[in-house]
């Protein structure tokens, strides 16, 4: 399906927060061991735990939110042209195209 193909930028995000719901889920397996090696309390390590993986989900929205402006910026100081600025030509192509049949038929 035209249209549906995922960018790099959405690719990446939709992995960053995989990996978050991964980690998320082993959160209290890792803040056991944590709280062991480290010496201080299970819920204390949890708590961290919790707050950096909301940290990471925030930004990884973020990013997910803001990567189509950042590849677009991206494409434009690369001098690529957007999808609409390359529909545009391609409408007046055709209709200079069509102008010339006409100008040719009458000649």
């Amino acid at each position: 399906m035209p249209g549906s193909e995922r960018g790099p930028v959405e690719t990446v995000t939709l992995a960053g927060i995989g990996a978050i719901a991964l980690v998320a889920q082993h959160a209290d397996e890792l803040a056991s061991e944590i709280a062991t090696r480290v010496g201080v309390e299970r819920d204390e390590v949890r708590a961290v735990i919790v707050d950096v993986l909301d940290s990471w989900r925030r930004e990884a929205t973020r990013l997910g939110e803001s990567g189509g402006s950042i590849a677009a910026k991206a494409a434009s100081e690369l001098g690529a042209a957007s999808r609409d600025a390359v529909s545009d030509l391609e409408l007046r192509v055709a209709q200079i195209e069509h102008r010339l049949k006409l100008l040719e038929r009458d000649a």
